[in-house]
């Protein structure tokens, strides 16, 4: 860890005048995250929001705190929230010279988050917790929380993005170009079934990928989720299609690992068919083959943008990213009838699939 005299650091003492040292936490692409140890051996979570995503970053621990009441009042609740840490002012944030915002939250100890799943039970287990996480908060109106990405998720909306960007841009790459021609008649999908009152809002997290849930050091279940900036209304449909794009990647072929694919929506559904109603199952498949492509979309926009959303490491990364995800995309759609064969087996009687 470094101790040297800087900005973070100088924030976190604001947190707790006891900060001596802190480093870099998890390899997010958006915020910036430190880890901080205190000199009685504690550890707290410090995270500078970034305003160019979040332009009102305040209402993100505003949504916390409902989000964390909520949980606490719910019988049988097995996650475990990181709760808000305040200044020595009473404080939620912190905002420095040149008008960042800063926040700190508690640090879940003896967890770890992974990069990849070392195995079908570790699968099970983020199925479960996500559809955990979803049943805890199906009772909470989802207008109770502030919406602090406007258009997060919305794929059409990406779609009309891209295609105003495009069209100002030279040297396009063909393939994602092809591929997003291609798939764009089944972009708008579930917003459709929504606006047809098939879907409905409900909480979600946003942002369900992998090294978002803690998994306990000693005995491997989840603990924890995190990484809450993204809670919000919206359809869990996209909480579910993410998690699984997260997970049943496998970044050598871009391939869709069903076998990986089947345990996590095995885990889900025992925990999410509790308020699971015949529609949501008929628009799993849709969603599992629809957050790929956004996230190629998003990606690819960006790179031709100049990369402004998204850090980049090298000047054709997003780029890179993107055509892996659409690769990803072609492989679930290869695989639609085991997917759906799949889904219509974890289907209970009462519900039927279109």
């Amino acid at each position: 860890m470094t101790t040297e005299t800087s900005l973070p650091h100088h924030i976190a003492r604001q947190f707790d005048a006891s900060a001596c040292a802190l480093a870099p936490l998890g390899n997010g692409l958006i915020n910036d995250t430190f880890l901080v140890s205190t000199t009685d051996g504690r550890h707290f979570v410090l995270q500078r929001i970034n305003q160019q995503v979040f332009p009102q970053p305040l209402l993100i621990n505003a949504n916390l705190s409902v989000l964390s009441k909520h949980i606490r009042q719910q019988p049988g609740a097995r996650l475990q929230i990181p709760a808000i840490v305040y200044t020595a002012a009473g404080e939620s944030h912190v905002q420095d010279s040149q008008g960042g915002l800063w926040r700190a939250q508690s640090f879940i100890a003896n967890t770890q988050s992974l990069e990849s799943l070392r195995n079908l039970d570790d699968a099970r287990q983020t199925g479960y917790a996500l559809g955990h996480f979803h049943r805890l908060l199906s009772n909470l109106n989802p207008l109770s929380l502030h919406d602090t990405l406007p258009g997060f998720h919305i794929t059409p909306t990406y779609l009309n993005h891209y295609h105003n960007i495009s069209s100002q841009t030279c040297g396009t790459d063909p393939f994602c170009a092809d591929f997003i021609s291609n798939f764009q008649d089944r972009a708008d999908r579930l917003e459709t079934a929504q606006q047809q009152g098939r879907l409905y809002l409900r909480v979600i997290h946003g942002d369900p990928k992998l090294n978002n849930f803690l998994f306990a050091k000693d005995t491997a279940s989840i603990v924890s989720l995190i990484d809450l900036d993204t809670v919000k209304p919206g359809l869990v449909h996209y909480d579910i299609g993410d998690c699984l794009r997260s997970c049943c990647h496998d970044p050598v072929t871009d391939h869709f690992n069903l076998d990986i694919g089947a345990a996590i929506l095995t885990g889900y559904l025992s925990e999410a068919g509790a308020f699971f109603s015949p529609d949501d199952y008929a628009y799993l498949y849709a969603a599992i083959e629809l957050l790929p492509f956004e996230l190629g979309l998003r990606f690819y926009t960006d790179y031709l943008q100049g990369n402004r959303y998204f850090k980049v490491s090298a000047p054709e990364q997003n780029l890179h990213r993107a055509q892996a995800q659409f690769r990803l995309c072609a492989s679930v759609t290869a695989q639609q009838a085991a997917l759906s064969a799949l889904i219509k087996q974890l289907t209970p009687d009462k519900a039927t699939l279109d």
